[in-house]
């Protein structure tokens, strides 16, 4: 999951660079994305590994 939003936030730096602001913003917005849904998850991971009793690494 971070591989993929390493790809859309390098893709949106060489847009913006290269001025295609409409590709940049839409790279950016799925990097964005995809970095909530991974908060999410290793949130869910934590709380889960807690209710079984064992603490956080």
């Amino acid at each position: 999951m971070i591989a993929w939003i390493l790809t859309f936030l390098v893709i949106a730096l060489i847009a913006g660079l290269l001025g295609f602001s409409g590709i940049a913003g839409a790279a950016a917005g799925i990097a964005q994305i995809l970095f909530w849904i991974f908060l999410v998850l290793l949130l869910i991971a934590l709380v889960a590994r807690a209710v079984r009793g064992r603490p956080p690494v």
